[in-house]
């Protein structure tokens, strides 16, 4: 009888890693294998200054702080060479309603009790008129809102950074060189397999063939290994997602950089502004089926602050993903494994997940077909659920102003959206997935922000009486309060911490 590894190119070890294609997801996938595995693989990566790369995923979340910590990469230099700054969280302007925002931060909001969440506290203050905004009981938030930032001890404040993508590749680059990673700048003309099908080796346009074990698809949308070459299909999610095009642009900066990403609601989109310290990135993400390339790029040039540093480029993409991400002897990574639009900046993220998977399953002695099927199910399992959080933003809206926002609002979502949804808006509870990436805090303050109010809240919130809860309510209030105050403006820190180093 076969075995799994026999059926995956009989049970070939792994020595040979050849990654198509640059970009972050290249560089990435080359710092990660080469830090941790270097001294046993030959890595290989195969990428063309002529072919431009997308580019634009300037904003992330925390788990890409973890993630350098992983590869020991010093926080300063790195924020230094992307000319980076820091990023507490997501202020969404004109989401419920025209005219109201809200922040999506990082960290925890208040204090939980074991049998309930804060938010069920301060829904009963609420009621009672002894609570302030639900911002003012979480630390990012409060800081956000008041330009502030600083390290805490202890891992006290949680954040991400704003970079330049095109500088981070940059950046890994020499990184995974150090750790003896071969670049080879060529263009990709063929994909070679063999005759079970997986794939031999890459031919390049001067017809040198660059044979591997193990091959890491990075070619952004056009997946020409998993997608080409090996005929993996791909899911579409239009039906929930209906933004299917984006105009990227850069601008110079013409004040301080604030301390969180800013993504402003249009008639059909939204536009994204991302604050660095050299400059500043600009884009507007939305649906060819509601407004044309022309419209969209006006309304993006009408909304930029500074000087337009380089010419508007649009971008087309399906969202969805493909049915597998590991296929046979290829790994996807990036867009070429899939796409949901930047709104929640966790492109980046899925790039991690999936490195951080492929080490922990990696095939030295032979691929799996157990591995494999693992592999895939835990990255069907991530992005859906990421995809259901996207969704919940235009499901969730008070907004019926313009056909694409009514159309939204009145979408059939999946079902364990539906759910999500339903109980939040009946009982104000969230029960978070295993290994979810959003957690309870998240999907709390999204879908108050949103504008949804639950109807009931956890009859623990009930035990306290007026004195116990305005005193528990006022001294996690205080406390935020006290540590924001203590904290340096945003800007000043960036300048001590990682003044911008040479392009």
């Amino acid at each position: 009888m076969e075995t799994n590894k026999e059926r995956q190119g009989g049970n070939r070890p792994v020595r040979r890693i050849v990654i198509a294609g640059g970009g972050t997801a290249g560089w990435m996938a080359a710092a990660a294998l080469s830090r941790t595995l270097g001294k046993v693989l030959d890595i290989k990566l195969v990428e063309s200054d002529e072919i431009g790369t997308v580019g634009v995923g300037e904003a992330t979340i925390p788990s890409l702080v973890h993630f350098h910590r992983l590869l020991d990469i010093d926080e300063q230099e790195f924020m230094a060479a992307t000319q980076a700054t820091f990023k507490l969280g997501i202020a969404f302007e004109g989401w419920r309603q025209r005219g109201e925002d809200y922040i999506h931060s990082f960290g925890m909001t208040g204090t939980d009790h074991w049998t309930a969440g804060f938010q069920h506290f301060w829904h009963k203050g609420r009621e009672r008129g002894l609570a302030g905004d639900y911002g003012d009981y979480c630390l990012e938030l409060a800081a956000a809102r008041d330009n502030r930032f600083g390290h805490l001890p202890n891992e006290g404040l949680n954040y991400a950074y704003h970079l330049d993508a095109t500088r981070y590749a940059r950046y890994l680059r020499r990184f995974s060189e150090h750790f003896g990673v071969e670049r080879i700048e060529a263009k990709i003309a063929s994909v070679d397999k063999d005759a079970g099908g997986d794939i031999a080796a890459l031919v390049l346009d001067s017809g040198t063939r660059i044979e591997g074990d193990l091959f890491l698809d990075c070619t952004g949308f056009r997946s020409l290994l998993l997608g080409q070459a090996l005929g993996v299909g791909y899911e579409d999610w239009s039906q929930w997602l209906f933004n299917d095009s984006a105009i990227a642009v850069q601008t110079e900066s013409v004040g301080p950089a604030v301390p969180y990403t800013r993504s402003i609601a249009h008639d059909w989109g939204w536009q994204w502004r991302i604050p660095l310290q050299h400059r500043t990135g600009n884009g507007i993400v939305f649906s060819s089926r509601y407004v044309d390339d022309a419209t969209a790029r006006a309304a993006l040039l009408a909304n930029v602050e500074g000087r337009v540093l380089t010419e508007p480029r649009v971008i087309r993409f399906t969202p969805g993903q493909r049915k597998q991400v590991w296929a046979r002897n290829c790994v996807a990574l990036g867009l070429a494994s899939g796409f949901l639009e930047p709104i929640e900046s966790t492109s980046i993220h899925l790039i991690q997940r999936a490195l951080v998977r492929l080490l922990q399953t990696f095939p030295t002695d032979g691929i799996s077909q157990a591995d494999v099927d693992e592999f895939n199910g835990q990255a069907d399992a991530d992005i859906r659920q990421i995809r259901d959080f996207i969704i919940a933003h235009y499901k969730v809206t008070n907004r019926r102003d313009t056909p694409y926002w009514r159309d939204a609002s009145a979408m059939d979502v999946p079902e364990a959206l539906r759910h999500r949804i339903a109980l939040f808006r009946e009982t104000g509870q969230v029960f978070r997935i295993a290994n979810e990436l959003f957690a309870e805090n998240s999907w709390v303050q999204v879908m108050l922000g949103q504008g949804i109010h639950p109807e009931q809240h956890h009859r623990s919130a009930d035990l306290m009486g007026d004195e116990e809860l305005r005193g528990f309510l006022e001294n996690i209030r205080r406390g935020v309060a006290q540590t924001v105050a203590r904290l340096p403006q945003h800007e000043t820190y960036v300048r001590k911490y990682c003044p911008a180093g040479k392009p």
